[in-house]
């Protein structure tokens, strides 16, 4: 398996699904009558990130995650987002920049340094197998599984197989 195919397919797959998820989440506050910023500021515990920083992370990991295996620019993308359909043009923004790039830009990426910001003005380095598996994958779907849960516990009927996407 080529570093491309152990990576776009991966982050496309779950972008996919969170788009899909937000057509349900939005389609459950209008048949309940709730108002949409309540799912959209909803968080799982009080010091955890609300809803729309979870989408927008997942879109964060998976275009950093790219540009960063491949050497490319990393775009800088503000979290503006306050509405289901900013989320869902986010996601299919992300989906389109992550499908541009192509097998011959992740060769060698797999013993690249890649070099990240990890908080608190510090960074790391690790190769780029380690910085997929270690830190990129995790963080993405750490978040999207975070973003499904919110969703979940505020009584969108959603589970495992939206989450996958299938």
């Amino acid at each position: 398996m080529s570093f491309y195919d152990a990576t776009v397919p991966a982050y496309l797959q779950i972008l996919g699904s969170l788009s899909r998820v937000l057509d349900k989440a939005e389609a459950h506050c209008k048949a309940k009558n709730i108002a949409p910023e309540v799912l959209l500021s909803a968080r799982l515990y009080p010091d955890m990130l609300p809803f729309t920083n979870q989408v927008q992370f997942v879109s964060d990991y998976a275009t950093k995650g790219c540009a960063r295996l491949t050497q490319s620019e990393v775009p800088s993308t503000p979290d503006t987002e306050k509405t289901f359909e900013e989320l869902r043009q986010r996601l299919a923004r992300t989906i389109d920049y992550v499908k541009a790039f192509k097998p011959a830009q992740f060769e060698g990426a797999e013993t690249r340094d890649v070099t990240f910001g990890i908080g608190g003005g510090k960074t790391a380095t690790l190769n780029g197998q380690a910085f997929l598996s270690n830190f990129s994958l995790p963080n993405f779907y750490f978040h999207a599984a975070t973003a499904h849960g919110i969703l979940r516990h505020n009584g969108v009927e959603i589970g495992k197989r939206d989450f996958m996407g299938v």
